[in-house]
């Protein structure tokens, strides 16, 4: 649905984009993840026929983006990072402008707009005017245009920016609805823990390079990212005796013989001015999850190293760990 062959774009002395190349296809959410500057927009512009590359070959939907945008912009709903709206109108007013511009025929923009509206749960609201909705609901009002002509592929550049959780929230479910009915939607974000929970897959750009780009099972395999358990130790009996951190430290180095394991250590802590505790924190190789064999075999491990667990926490692996991984924080 989406093809990038070989793309660059130079602003005088800055690249933009170098060599980009990247595929995604029909009903996937694609990630777009990367810093202010990175690249994400210019990308989504070519696209959208905004911009021209200096080299290679944009495509969606098989069309090229250079020779046949009026064909390209049939094809894809653009929303960019900062959405203006008509404050004078109301909500179905906007709509019914868009549907016209799109070419929709007279006599189906009515149902085509009750059908958008209904969609993005905006019913009720047709009669108020643009300048009085909330952030949340201008965005899901310009959801509501690019669907107006029926788009194959959604390009949606930082649209949970400035939202209130629950407003993220409606915009997730949304986004996923939208896949489920086959639609390619390519999003950018800076909320990762969002990405990471609604995306088939992801593209890591930073300074204009596509770093990675597939799933994110092997964005964690590619970053040396895996489960994460924190292990909290029972207090030992003779406080005064006893060193919770070095204790903690020699559990870690044994957990370190297994294969499983990544990476473990130790140290101790303490809360609510009670005795010090030991803690160890354990990393598990990419590809290992919260399965309960999984943990048996590091329950077991513990236990033949002499712990005393007081408690287990297991803590799924997260996409902001893989992003500082394969990233190195650099701006153009």
């Amino acid at each position: 649905m989406i093809e990038l062959t070989n793309i660059s774009k130079r602003f005088g002395s800055v690249d933009a984009l170098c060599d980009m190349t990247l595929h995604i296809g029909p009903a996937e959410l694609f990630g777009f993840i990367g810093p202010n500057g990175a690249g994400k927009s210019t990308t989504m512009k070519i696209l959208a026929g905004l911009l021209q590359q200096d080299s290679g070959v944009a495509r969606v939907c098989g069309l090229d983006c250079r020779t046949e945008s009026a064909k390209v912009r049939m094809m894809l709903g653009y929303m960019p990072d900062f959405l203006g709206v008509y404050d004078d109108l109301t909500v179905d007013e906007y709509l019914q402008f868009f549907a016209s511009a799109f070419g929709l025929p007279r006599k189906a923009r009515r149902a085509t707009i009750e059908s958008v509206l209904q969609l993005t749960d905006l019913v009720g609201k047709q009669h108020a005017p643009v300048e009085g909705l909330s952030r949340g609901m201008q965005q899901r009002l310009g959801i509501a245009r690019v669907l107006l002509h029926e788009p194959k592929v959604l390009l949606l550049d930082e649209p949970a920016s400035g939202l209130d959780p629950r407003a993220r929230i409606e915009l997730r479910e949304l986004l996923v609805e939208l896949r489920r009915m086959g639609k390619c939607i390519m999003v950018s974000s800076h909320i990762l823990s969002e990405l990471g929970e609604m995306s088939t897959s992801i593209g890591i750009i930073e300074r204009g390079r596509l770093l990675f780009a597939g799933s994110i099972a092997q964005a964690f395999a590619r970053s040396g990212v895996g489960e994460r358990i924190t292990v909290r130790l029972e207090a030992p009996a003779d406080t005064d005796a006893a060193d919770p951190a070095a204790d903690a430290r020699r559990i870690a180095d044994t957990l370190l013989r297994e294969d499983r394991v990544a990476r473990a250590t130790g140290d101790a802590e303490s809360t609510d001015g009670r005795p010090p505790v030991g803690r160890i924190v354990i990393e598990l190789q990419p590809g290992e999850n919260g399965s309960a064999h999984g943990h048996h075999f590091l329950i077991q491990a513990l236990i033949a190293a002499g712990a005393r667990i007081g408690s287990f926490v297991p803590e799924q692996a997260r996409l902001e760990d893989a992003f500082l991984r394969l990233t190195k924080g650099a701006l153009n």
